[in-house]
């Protein structure tokens, strides 16, 4: 049967780092797919006698998605060291090449769609990617990065640490809204039946159910480049993560308060120019984390392609969604002269591009939707 391309190599990379006692350092998208990825990562090779010496994830209200400037320059004091980016990274051509200017060598795990191009790491694992032959192409990160641990730990792979694993992996496959086939329904079902009888109190804290943990992650922030939502789900204290979790679902509620509001705002939009083949909206005042969950909610009301973006100082930092069927992320292929960084799904993805540019950028896309 046929393996996810470049895994048994990641595996060996790992395994060669951990043995040499280089410094590895995991970077991971700060939603509940990246931080499941980096949590199920740093497990596994602390399992094979190894540690990790940094884990990073970006603020994306700051530093926006995926492997950034802002980021390298902090890391920098590490290099040389082994920086595996979980769960972003494929169109991250210009910072990978500029990660291995500073010293360090990228391998990169992720699950979006590959851009024109593919960045220069010296690994990439992505089932997306052009010659991989498994059969599944629609995992979450953690999915693949479950594949990894078992390259990696092999018989080591305990009954409770795969099941462990697994929780992990059924959650971010469930966050992530990936479909319910293959190697997913393993997961969700496997991982499902195990988060029942967690050992992590993280998990076990949460009795609602799988959707109010995704939640309560979902609204996590960052400090000093950690997650909340990672301090929750590596919490050793029952009573640490119940503090966490109860922050945590707070915030969450605030969040969907604050969505709601947004959604409102952007059917008052819509209604003055209903003839519009797209939504295409912004405000300065818009938190960028928030824009996905909105952009959802105007796509499925509205059944268009929906363009959201907040307003920072030069730049807009925007998400887009797309009714089934529609490519966003060949849209911006399209259009990526106007644009600094985009990728992600086919449904769901995002992007940066210069104020000045906008317009330019609006006028791309309307072009591209009439002409399809």
């Amino acid at each position: 049967m046929a393996e996810i391309k470049n895994i048994k190599k990641a595996a060996k990379r790992i395994k060669k780092a951990v043995k040499d006692k280089e410094k590895v350092i995991l970077y991971g998208d700060a939603d509940m797919d990246g931080i499941s990825s980096v949590i199920i990562l740093k497990e596994a090779i602390k399992n094979l006698g190894g540690q990790v010496s940094a884990v990073y994830f970006p603020n994306r209200e700051i530093e926006g998605y995926g492997l950034n400037e802002d980021a390298l320059d902090y890391l920098k004091d590490q290099a040389p060291a082994l920086l595996i980016v979980l769960d972003c990274g494929i169109g991250n051509i210009e910072e990978v090449k500029l990660a291995k200017k500073m010293g360090f060598e990228v391998m990169i795990v992720d699950h979006h769609e590959p851009l024109k191009k593919l960045p220069s790491a010296s690994i990439i694992v992505n089932p997306k990617q052009k010659g991989d032959k498994y059969s599944l192409k629609e995992f979450a990160a953690s999915g693949v990065v479950f594949r990894l641990a078992e390259a990696l730990l092999k018989k080591k792979l305990s009954v409770s640490l795969r099941n462990n694993f697994l929780e992990l992996t059924a959650l971010a496959t469930l966050a992530d809204m990936m479909p319910h086939i293959k190697d997913n329904v393993e997961f969700i079902r496997e991982g499902m039946a195990s988060l029942k009888s967690t050992f992590r109190p993280g998990l076990k804290v949460f009795t609602e159910g799988p959707q109010k943990i995704i939640s309560a992650c979902h609204a996590g922030s960052n400090e000093n480049h950690i997650n909340e939502c990672y301090l929750l789900l590596t919490s050793t204290s029952v009573k640490k993560a119940e503090s966490l979790a109860k922050e945590l679902q707070e915030k969450a509620y605030a969040r969907r308060m604050r969505i709601r509001e947004i959604v409102s705002q952007i059917e008052k939009m819509i209604s003055k120019k209903p003839e519009n083949i797209i939504v295409f909206e912004g405000d300065r005042a818009w938190p960028v984390l928030m824009l996905g969950p909105a952009a959802s909610k105007i796509c499925q009301s509205f059944k268009k392609p929906v363009f959201l973006y907040s307003q920072k100082r030069e730049y807009c930092q925007g998400a887009t969604r797309t009714p089934k069927g529609i490519d966003g992320v060949k849209a911006m292929i399209h259009c990526s002269k106007t644009l600094e960084s985009y990728g992600g799904h086919p449904q769901a993805a995002g992007f940066r591009t210069q104020k000045e540019s906008l317009e330019e950028f609006k006028a791309c896309l309307i072009k591209y939707f009439k002409n399809l």
